[in-house]
């Protein structure tokens, strides 16, 4: 737990969008396809994806089910939540005020939301919120987040002021620090300044003048042909997604699309339809972390374990639902994926290895996560003996399984969610051992220490994730409160 007028686009230009590439194509084509079933038959990719470089599209192809219960299937025009993806939309619109001379990056916050608090309002700028260096506490790092406030719907002013107000964690532009809060914000500044709602704002701007008649903003309470469900992925199958209400994501990521609007966005980006070239080269600029303004500019690595690409992409997770979008400006390549059971964990292998195809190297086969494999067995033996299965695997058949951070991670939380937090501890603390140099490992130790109400050995594990990595303010915010004298006032920071 990311929205001038312009002409439509002809029916001919959105026609040649999607003409097939022919001269060469089949056979990687079928390479792009045999690697995609593969993650599907294990599970790891269960959605729709787009592959393209410069001559057109490659691969437009859906695998699995839209909806496991009706057994509907996935098709290209399904509808997936973005997630976080919705971010490049929402700085797209502050962007176009920008060129319009309704902002300036240099606008403080409180200059565009008066009623915003002052002392930190008027030291973080929009361009600040554009690149997660605002130091606002990000709103989905609340520990109770999901469990007391994700199903409420708020108006935009109630949620800024109670959730998107806290205490800086640091000095506005000093640091990065991935922010929810931040791009919540911008979109409480777009509708601000445009007098528009959000949605409306994104659609007239971009969707609209683009032809993406298949995107918009999710409103759980609309009937929406071809929508997706969201699912998540247990040891004894899938199940229906927890509820989020949408007016929570907000600008930050309640957009919904499909992979081939996505593709005209992508093709787009390459033009100046949207945006004057200068301001575009400033959105594809990166900052602090390498992260430009709701993009990531960075280099994936193939699966030769030599070659880089340059790429600008971006991740989206939220309830059910997990989405990748990477361009390459070089070849004009892209890769589209949006998946519908949770899977994000896998969708970064997987786009290196259609990558791989693209550039003639040998993609790297799907591996098992060993979550699944420990998860099978963790209702049927005590803690220790899974912790032993877990050490027997990675020293016997390392190369058989996925044994990455994540996947200790995410089943210590799978436990959390069960109430078992002595297990959970001991499955955090195998992965710090496995990780050490891993600030997030600690991070999630701490928190299950805490939650245990052991708040000595939470602080410990705080302080050495944040030693680790001094940008994670989850860590810092918890070691503050923990820190905090005994009937100290409750910090203004997010609950």
């Amino acid at each position: 737990m990311t929205w001038n007028p312009l002409r439509l686009l002809g029916v001919l230009a959105v026609a040649l969008l999607f003409v097939p590439v022919a001269a060469g194509a089949a056979t990687r084509q079928q390479e792009l396809d045999r690697l995609l079933t593969q993650y599907h038959q294990l599970r790891m990719f269960n959605g729709a994806a787009l592959v393209a470089n410069e001559k057109g599209v490659l691969l437009k192809k859906a695998y699995g089910s839209a909806n496991f219960e009706w057994n509907v299937p996935n098709t290209p025009d399904t509808k997936f939540r973005l997630a976080s993806v919705t971010k490049q939309f929402t700085a797209m619109v502050i962007l176009q005020l920008v060129a319009e001379g309704k902002l300036k990056l240099d606008d403080t916050l409180v200059s565009v939301l008066p009623d915003y608090r002052k002392d930190t309002g008027s030291r973080v700028t929009i361009t600040h919120l554009l690149n997660h260096t605002s130091g606002i506490p990000s709103y989905t790092s609340a520990p109770d987040f999901s469990a007391k406030v994700s199903r409420n719907p708020y108006a935009v002013a109630d949620f800024v002021k109670q959730f998107a107000s806290g205490d800086l964690a640091f000095e506005p532009g000093s640091k990065f620090a991935y922010n929810n809060s931040g791009y919540f914000l911008l979109g409480a500044i777009i509708e601000r300044v445009t007098g528009k709602m959000y949605a409306q704002a994104v659609q007239e701007r971009i969707f609209t003048p683009l032809g993406m008649k298949d995107s918009g903003y999710d409103v759980h309470a609309t009937v929406l042909p071809k929508r997706a469900s969201g699912y998540e992925l247990l040891p004894q199958g899938y199940i229906n997604a927890p509820y989020l209400d949408t007016s929570l994501p907000y600008a930050a990521g309640s957009l919904y699309s499909t992979v081939e609007d996505l593709y005209r966005w992508d093709r787009a980006l390459y033009e100046n339809k949207l945006l004057p070239e200068a301001l575009k080269q400033k959105m594809f600029t990166p900052g602090l972390e390498r992260y430009g303004f709701g993009v990531f500019v960075e280099p994936l690595k193939l699966d030769d374990g030599k070659t880089e690409l340059a790429t600008i992409h971006h991740s989206g997770g939220i309830n059910g639902f997990s989405s990748r979008i990477y361009r390459v400006p070089v070849g004009r390549e892209v890769v589209i994926l949006l998946d519908n059971t949770s899977r994000g964990d896998a969708l970064k292998p997987l786009a290196a290895g259609l990558f791989s195809v693209l550039h003639g190297i040998p993609p790297q086969p799907p591996r098992q996560g060993i979550r699944e494999v420990l998860s099978a067995t963790l209702d049927k033996e005590p803690i220790a003996n899974t912790v032993a299965r877990y050490r027997e695997l990675k020293a016997t058949k390392a190369n058989a399984y996925n044994f990455s951070e994540g996947q200790l991670n995410s089943l210590g939380y799978q436990l959390l969610r069960e109430g078992r937090k002595a297990d959970a501890i001991e499955i955090f603390k195998l992965n710090v051992e496995m990780f050490p140099k891993d600030g997030n490992a600690y991070d999630s130790l701490g928190e299950a220490y805490l939650a245990q109400g052991d708040k000595a050995q939470a602080r410990v594990n705080y302080r050495k994730a944040v030693e680790l990595d001094p940008a994670n303010t989850n860590a810092a915010s918890a070691l503050q409160k923990l820190d905090a004298p005994a009937g100290a006032p409750a910090s203004k920071a997010v609950p």
